[in-house]
């Protein structure tokens, strides 16, 4: 990540930006958000990102000011980070920036070194909204992009087998988006990114319009598709319960103009399942993570 090592430069517990996160008596690693970019070329560089919106007034709205961070490439490691604050906040501005789908007013955005000047292959983006084609079939919604690519049949039936019993829709690969549940229409958005094989997912809030029990389920899917793609997924979300169980890093964002307040690396690692969510380690961090959005000095 773009922050230093403990051996680089140890955080002490006050100090802007400084989460230690107490977890049964144990002492998490303490996280401190800094600017400073690392020397070499990350998976992702945000570098000065500064956002402007002007209306047809001719009026300007500054929604993103002056965002840095890196995310090395870990491999091996399916990481997920997760830009947690208010709604309308910003959050989506630059993941949509990320994306190549909104070029930033200043700064720029670097998938390994090269600038992102518009929508690519190296990303794949999952929105709130349901996406799927209503005309085609789960398998073709999920090949899409394969067929716009050319790739030959067989090479797409296998790609397509794989990723679909990946989250669980094999059973219906047959069906039309007006037979499937909600969770599952989201199941056939995030295997028709995956399936693309991008070095980035981009997650736009997908699991906001589900009902609890199946936002839970939707949540633990992701985790293991994370871990078994090896993917780096990069999650936006208001809600603060769903970022501490899905994240490994958490990047906490002010209201508009939109900056990184804090980050906070998640001590809990690979091993979660939703039993977490009720354990004291995990609203140890919760209180943390409310502590920042809410204090006085936010």
């Amino acid at each position: 990540m773009s922050d230093e090592t403990p051996e680089k430069a140890t955080p002490h517990a006050g100090e802007p930006g400084t989460v230690a996160v107490t977890v049964e008596g144990k002492k998490g690693a303490p996280a401190t958000y800094k600017a400073s970019l690392t020397s070499e070329a990350p998976k992702l560089r945000i570098k000065d990102l500064g956002v402007t919106y002007i209306d047809r007034h001719g009026r300007s709205t500054e929604a993103v000011r002056e965002v840095s961070l890196d995310i090395l490439d870990k491999p091996g490691i399916g990481e997920v980070v997760v830009f947690l604050g208010p709604s309308g906040c910003g959050k989506s501005t630059i993941l949509k920036s990320v994306a190549g789908l909104l070029p930033p007013t200043r700064g720029e955005v670097l998938v390994e070194g090269k600038p992102v000047t518009g929508v690519g292959r190296d990303r794949g983006m999952v929105f709130q909204a349901y996406t799927s084609f209503g005309w085609l079939t789960v398998r073709e919604n999920v090949e899409y992009g394969l067929r716009l690519r050319s790739i030959p049949r067989d090479e797409r039936r296998k790609l397509s087998d794989k990723y679909l019993k990946s989250v669980g829709l094999d059973e219906f690969a047959d069906h039309y988006p007006k037979d499937l549940s909600g969770g599952m229409k989201q199941r056939v958005a995030i295997a028709r990114t995956l399936i693309n094989q991008p070095k980035l997912v981009l997650m736009d809030e997908p699991f906001g319009a589900l009902d609890p029990q199946t936002r839970w389920g939707m949540q633990s899917l992701l985790l293991d598709v994370s871990r078994s793609e090896d993917n780096t997924i990069l999650f936006v979300t208001h809600d603060v319960s769903e970022a501490v169980y899905l994240a490994d890093t958490i990047y906490v964002l002010a209201p508009r103009p939109t900056h990184i307040l804090h980050r906070i690396d998640v001590p809990f690692f690979a091993n979660r399942d939703i039993g977490l969510k009720s354990s004291t380690e995990f609203r140890n961090v919760e209180k943390k993570l409310l502590d920042l959005l809410y204090s006085p000095a936010g």
